[in-house]
């Protein structure tokens, strides 16, 4: 395209891939239809003003100005951390999630969608978000955000790449909490094999309440939480005890259920 092109021409259209951080800049008086697919920061300006797409060219301040987006792992749990400068319609952010070991030759496969964290709408100051994605196995897993506006339009952010290679030492089943507990608690085991796992809850007697595991699991660290009803029946209160089966391990302790 020439500056000195007849205005009546002074369109473009085209398919453009933006990537490796670069940018493309168009000339204040040029129309611009094309679909445009933004790769590794990639962005497109124009008087002076980014544009990002979903089909759409915007010629206003960036709508969504997102300054970072990092990853940490704790226990097997990983925290997702972002922050906006400027927000313009801001719906909110999809949690996008892929497992490596599942990609094979487009890595825009098995993206899943795992939460959902709502924007502040309109916004002139910075903005801190964050979400923590937990119960996961020894992996390495890609995320991403994908930003969504009011009115559905919606960029994606880059990836991050995060490894989950702790492995408990030692099976463990340990103290539920809160303890005693009304209406309900969180009892958490670990097992260093991976292997047929079972949980189980019984009362004072010895009779069986219920299942609340029983199924084959990764060697891990696990959570679960126990509610004070079962079947729509409420239970009595009074001591209870539960009971961890994984491989060769076998481990009872005791709790209080109080009305």
């Amino acid at each position: 395209y020439s500056a000195s092109t007849p205005a009546s021409t002074k369109t473009m259209s085209a398919n453009i891939i933006v990537s490796n951080s670069t940018g493309v800049t168009l000339l204040s008086d040029v129309g611009f239809q094309t679909n445009l697919s933004l790769q590794s920061g990639g962005f497109i300006t124009k008087n002076g003003n980014k544009i990002y797409v979903g089909g759409s060219e915007y010629t206003a301040s960036v709508p969504v100005e997102l300054v970072s987006f990092n990853a940490k792992v704790k226990d097997n749990v990983v925290q997702l951390n972002w922050n906006t400068a400027t927000e313009v319609n801001n719906y909110g952010f999809e949690i996008e999630r892929q497992i490596l070991k599942q990609v094979q030759n487009d890595e825009n496969n098995n993206w899943e969608k795992i939460g959902f964290v709502n924007g502040h709408g309109n916004s002139n100051s910075p903005k801190d978000y964050s979400f923590e994605d937990s119960k996961l196995s020894n992996d390495s897993y890609h995320y991403r955000l994908k930003q969504v506006d009011n009115d559905g339009t919606f960029t994606y952010s880059n990836t991050v790449l995060v490894s989950i290679d702790q492995m408990p030492g030692s099976f463990a089943l340990h103290q539920n909490y809160p303890n005693p507990f009304n209406p309900s608690t969180k009892i958490s085991w670990q097992s260093p094999v991976s292997s047929w796992q079972t949980l189980k809850v019984y009362d004072i007697l010895g009779n069986e309440v219920g299942t609340l595991v029983d199924e084959y699991r990764n060697a891990g660290q696990y959570e679960i939480e126990f509610k004070s009803s079962i079947n729509n029946q409420q239970l009595a209160s009074g001591v209870y005890y539960y009971q961890i089966k994984a491989g060769e391990f076998t481990d009872t302790k005791k709790m209080i259920l109080s009305k």
